[in-house]
């Protein structure tokens, strides 16, 4: 059995993540987010979805991006 990078659990279903170099084993895809999901420059909340990249970095929206002074961004094409 592997154990979950995130949590510490010791299952037989575990599953591996890769993103570009970075890989990780976990339980759930609650922990596989935990871990591996990027966070908003602005609010830190984690981006499950596409999210908006503006001046080298990460939002959750269009308005937090604006918040950091990101300007011509919008959430829908």
């Amino acid at each position: 059995m592997a154990t979950c990078d995130a949590c510490g659990n010791e299952y037989d279903k575990t599953f591996t993540v890769t993103q570009g170099e970075r890989t990780g084993t976990f339980d759930s895809f609650e922990c596989a987010a935990h871990v591996m999901a990027p966070t908003c420059a602005h609010c830190g909340v984690r981006i499950l979805g596409h999210g908006v990249e503006a001046g080298g970095q990460v939002f959750c929206c269009a308005s937090c991006a604006r918040h950091v002074g990101e300007e011509g961004v919008a959430d829908r094409a």
